[in-house]
């Protein structure tokens, strides 16, 4: 009689503990040998997994190579150049910087200078040696009282709860011994936050955490007590994120531990809803007056938005918006679409929003195109994680940089791919308090500083290099790319770069007429 194959490794096992249970000097064989039996028995009798019913034991190799196969491919498959959402060269140096090691590359570039995805910055015959550092921007229009002096690089978003205690708190002992900005993300202003001081960059989201009264709605007394502390420097309203843009959320209330719900200021143990819209407007116009009402309660600090770039019409209805009142936000910050989250839904991670250079260019055309970018300050936020990528970013119009998995791989992130799980082996996107204690607080604040320092340092040996006197004198004619592996354009021959001025006075003659004329300042609805 033929032995059929979905039986073969179950009756091998059945077979070796036969044999140990015969011979003495064997029977430790059976703690091994009784338990894959009773794997192999209830993967027969079960009825979830067609693969376990008809190969017993046999199939969960399968699930074992499934598991290991991110971790082989990372650490044994893959070159230098490959992986992502970060590669491990771009990896590798944000942890030479962190960590003090040197960060130099031997024999020249890996890259190949002639495909389609290569660029480069034109550097100049003569260097300018005398380009002050460090360099700081000034953010905040006429009608702020506070303005604030910010770094080029700061930390970008991301809530207590999405990343650990002692993550949150070693970026903020990192913001402040480096004398940069630390976002708190939408989830609110926790303890972790104010523990060593560094200033903040308060985001508002559509759930209003901190500011939220019971029925979910603004609170302007709760944001006026939080936006009067001093270690709030900025308010930043979120209006989409790169990763999940117009997406809103539920935490549900098993998560919402007490220690959450402090942060937040809400119901422990109670669902919790953002919505994808927030309540507090509707429309352009209704948008700018909430901003000027918030920087009215916040006593006159910067108050900006922050957006993924969508349809290029809601772009200029803003900007309608912003000239039909007078009222202005004091910066605009664009989340490009590769930016990082903690979980979002595959569809919209993919598919949805505007990548980080294509928004930069759209919202820096507004601004300059109707006459606003001298006085609303830009900054860029996606993928951000080199002096090169920021170098990249300002010639395309952005003021300032903020990274945000750069400082988590600087805290010590390995890009395990756990963050929505929340096991987390490195401690830094994880509630589980034993998998925090290998993130030592004090020696994780010095990278976080070391690799902005670094970073903005060699954003300096670049401007340098270019022969510029600041990083705001890149143009986009000095950045080249490759349409094809036979052409070389600077970028502003892609893209369109419109004057000062040029979308207001003359919108026919410019790209966005269709998309000018389709906006309208009472509404973010779209015309004709």
């Amino acid at each position: 009689m033929r032995l059929a194959p979905r039986y073969l490794v179950p009756a091998l096992v059945a077979a070796a503990a036969l044999i140990c249970a015969a011979v003495p000097a064997l029977r430790w064989g059976l703690a091994l040998a009784l338990p894959l039996l009773a794997i192999a028995l209830w993967d027969f009798l079960q009825t979830g997994h067609s693969l376990r019913r008809n190969y017993p034991l046999l199939a969960r190799i399968r699930w074992m190579f499934e598991w290991l196969r991110p971790f082989l491919y990372s650490y044994v498959v893959e070159s230098d150049l490959e992986g992502s959402p970060f590669n491990r060269d771009e990896r590798a140096l944000v942890y030479a910087r962190a960590k003090g090691n040197l960060d130099s590359h031997p024999m020249g570039t890996e890259l190949d200078v002639y495909s389609e995805e290569y660029e480069w910055l034109a550097h100049s015959i003569v260097p300018n040696g005398k380009a002050r550092e460090p360099w700081r921007l000034q953010i905040g229009g006429p009608d702020c009282k506070q303005p604030y002096s910010s770094a080029l690089l700061n930390i970008s978003a991301m809530s207590f709860g999405s990343l650990s205690a002692r993550a949150i708190e070693a970026l903020n002992k990192g913001a402040a011994l480096g004398g940069f900005a630390h976002d708190t993300g939408e989830g609110g202003i926790s303890r972790y936050h104010r523990m060593h001081g560094g200033d903040l960059i308060w985001e508002i989201g559509s759930g209003y955490f901190c500011c939220r009264a019971k029925d979910g709605s603004f609170d302007p007394g709760r944001f006026a007590e939080n936006a009067a502390d001093d270690q709030v420097k900025m308010i930043e309203v979120k209006l989409s994120q790169g990763a999940k843009p117009g997406h809103g959320g539920m935490l549900p209330g098993t998560k919402v531990t007490p220690e959450i719900a402090a942060a937040r200021e809400i119901e422990a143990w109670q669902d919790c809803i953002s919505p994808p819209a927030h309540s507090t407007f509707s429309t352009p116009i209704e948008m700018v007056e909430w901003l000027a009402r918030l920087r009215e309660l916040s006593g006159g600090k910067p108050v900006g938005i922050k957006l993924c770039v969508g349809k290029p019409h809601e772009i200029m209805a803003i900007g309608k918006a912003m000239l039909k009142t007078g009222i202005y936000p004091d910066f605009i910050v664009v989340d490009g679409a590769e930016g990082g989250t903690g979980a979002a839904p595959a569809e919209l991670s993919n598919n949805v929003g505007a990548p980080l250079r294509e928004g930069l260019v759209v919202m820096r055309n507004m601004l300059v195109g109707t006459g606003l970018k001298d006085r609303i300050r830009l900054g860029a936020s996606g993928k951000v994680h080199s002096g090169a990528g920021m170098a990249i970013a300002f010639s395309i119009g952005a003021d300032w940089c903020n990274a945000a998995r750069a400082f988590m791989f600087s805290l010590g992130c390995v890009q395990s791919m756990r963050c929505h799980i929340g096991d987390c082996p490195t401690g830094v996107a994880t509630q589980v308090s034993w998998r925090q204690q290998g993130l030592a607080v004090n020696d994780k604040a010095e990278r976080v500083a070391r690799f902005q320092h670094e970073t903005v340092e060699a954003l300096r040996e670049i401007v340098v290099s270019m022969g510029l006197a600041d990083p705001w004198s890149i143009g986009p004619m000095d950045l080249f790319q490759r349409p094809n592996s036979t052409l070389a354009m600077p970028f502003d021959r892609v893209y369109d770069f419109l004057k000062p001025g040029e979308l207001a006075e003359s919108p026919d003659t410019t790209p966005y007429a269709r998309a000018w004329k389709q906006a309208q300042a009472e509404s973010f609805e779209r015309l004709g």
